[in-house]
């Protein structure tokens, strides 16, 4: 068993290049879904109904249909348009579209969640709009979905598996390639999914950390403790 990892081993530089593509592929369709979300989140609470519709649009479309397609469309689509992308710029464009739609509901909840009375009180110590929504509508929305942003962020790094299907050499397409060559299907892709693991929590713990600077009082999520649950149980009837 032990030259089979031997064998393996030959390839490691291979995964930690794969492995940094998929870090790169996942980080800028992220900050290409964070400007469409929130352009889109804004739009749909437009006064206007042609913003109002674009918006609709576009979550329901991306929303209601598969992700693979969705970059094939843009990876094989686009082309027959005289539109010709690479498989790495198709791939961030798709996923960021893709990801982009789910955070506009993300953001959308997260500003009507902001209470009205707080924009009335702006409004009436003489703010402009631009500066009501930065001062007071953002900060408060995105400390009450920032969990959820991170929770796709992590969702948008495990989808970048999907674009090994137009031959990007991430993590699963170059799995599939060293597979082809050494036929080590366990020792390849139980490799490649520590490796989506490590990336992941990185992902995680170095959200959690700006989490803890960017918000004041900071962001933490403590799990309950046993003595608080029997303390908030409701004592048994008699």
């Amino acid at each position: 068993m032990g030259y089979e990892w031997l064998t393996l081993a030959g390839y490691f530089s291979d995964f930690l290049h794969a492995a940094w593509l998929t870090l790169q592929i996942t980080l800028l369709a992220f900050i290409l879904a964070m400007a469409l979300s929130l352009l889109t989140a804004l739009a749909s609470g437009s006064k206007s109904r042609v913003l109002r519709g674009i918006a609709s649009v576009y979550i329901e479309v991306i929303r209601n249909t598969p992700v693979l397609l969705q970059i094939f469309i843009v990876f094989f689509g686009l082309p027959s348009l005289g539109i010709t992308l690479d498989a790495y710029t198709a791939g961030v464009i798709a996923l960021g579209v893709n990801v982009g739609a789910y955070l506009a509901e993300v953001f959308r909840a997260g500003i009507q969640s902001v209470p009205k009375g707080q924009l009335e009180a702006a409004s009436i110590l003489g703010l402009e709009r631009s500066q009501i929504f930065t001062q007071v509508v953002l900060p408060q929305a995105a400390r009450a979905v920032y969990p959820a942003i991170v929770n796709n962020l992590i969702q948008l790094l495990l989808g970048t598996s999907l674009l090994s299907a137009i031959a990007l050499p991430e993590l699963s397409g170059t799995a599939t390639v060293i597979n082809s060559r050494t036929l080590l299907y366990v020792q390849t892709f139980t490799v490649t999914l520590l490796a989506y693991l490590v990336l992941s929590n990185l992902l995680s713990w170095a959200a959690g950390q700006i989490g803890l600077r960017l918000f004041h009082p900071p962001l933490v999520i403590r799990k309950p403790s046993r003595r608080s649950f029997m303390l908030r149980r409701p004592a048994a009837r008699t």
